[in-house]
């Protein structure tokens, strides 16, 4: 039914550990082959491509569904329709910056102090053109093939770069001077084919199965059993996602208690219900989280 489109390059190996996670695994031949396919009756084919190309094909109508970056997108300008954000890797939990960035010492310090004929070197030729034109100035832009940080200030006056915390800019001997916007990874839709309710509906139960994977990989399942007199306490602990299922053990001996609760605090947690009266506690680890 559906033609999945995933990205190669840094986010390759996270996006096919996420689809394993989901229950969607991707199988291919080799590392290195762009076809693939998942054992799945909702998709029908699945290609391995630069995330570059992806927002296009997806618009264009070559694939019905995709995983790329909104600075893609906006690059592109694709027309495509956003099922949501994919926070699934250290790569795409926090989102990248295209900024501007001029060297440190420049008098420059926003974009309007730059003159007309200003030389920009970017891997994002469009974005950066739509962005000067709206502030009135004109830039010569230059397409960059890599390296960008190191064409500033003998190559080019400034650059437009993508970037998580600066650190590389600041190394490079850069300060930003603007940011042009903010890119996560997205899951998105061909619009057409997202409005064939077939289809919405096959797009929407894979986006529950990765959503689901990637929450539960923040969360574990604690399970444990605790006296009457220590109830309250051992409840009042638990940082439960509703409320904690509370059940009488055979005999009336006590009770049995289990929640979902963040992986993060899961340290601290379990000694804590240990020090209150918490017995036979026992962490799960969970598959999917699906609410």
């Amino acid at each position: 039914m559906l033609r999945l489109v995933l990205p190669k390059g840094s986010l390759e190996k996270a996006t096919l550990e996420l689809f394993e996670a989901a229950d969607l695994q991707v199988t291919r031949s080799s590392a290195v082959d762009y076809r693939a396919s998942v054992e799945d009756p909702r998709i029908d084919d699945v290609r391995i491509l630069r995330p570059q190309e992806i927002p296009r094909y997806v618009a264009e109508g070559l694939f019905d569904l995709g995983i790329t970056g909104r600075d893609w997108i906006e690059e592109t300008a694709s027309e495509v329709t956003t099922l949501g954000q994919l926070r699934y890797s250290k790569a795409s939990a926090r989102p990248v910056r295209v900024v501007v960035a001029v060297a440190g010492d420049s008098p420059v310090q926003r974009v309007e102090d730059l003159p007309d004929g200003v030389r920009v070197s970017t891997e994002y030729p469009e974005v950066t053109r739509r962005f000067f034109e709206k502030r009135g100035i004109d830039a010569d832009i230059r397409l960059s093939y890599g390296a960008t940080e190191a064409k500033v200030p003998d190559i080019v006056d400034c650059i437009v770069e993508i970037t998580e915390t600066g650190r590389a800019l600041r190394a490079a001997g850069l300060r930003e001077i603007d940011v042009i916007l903010e890119s996560y990874t997205e899951l998105v839709a061909n619009p057409t084919s997202h409005a064939d309710p077939a289809k919405a509906h096959a797009m929407g139960q894979i986006h529950t199965l990765l959503r689901g994977a990637m929450e539960a990989r923040t969360k574990v399942l604690v399970k444990l059993n605790v006296g009457g007199a220590d109830l309250d306490a051992v409840i009042g602990l638990l940082p439960a996602m509703k409320a904690p299922t509370v059940s009488e053990l055979f005999g009336g001996d006590g009770y049995a208690v289990e929640t979902v609760v963040p992986k993060a605090e899961i340290n601290i947690l379990i000694p804590a219900l240990s020090d209150h009266g918490a017995t036979d506690i026992i962490e799960v680890p969970l598959s999917k989280i699906v609410h």
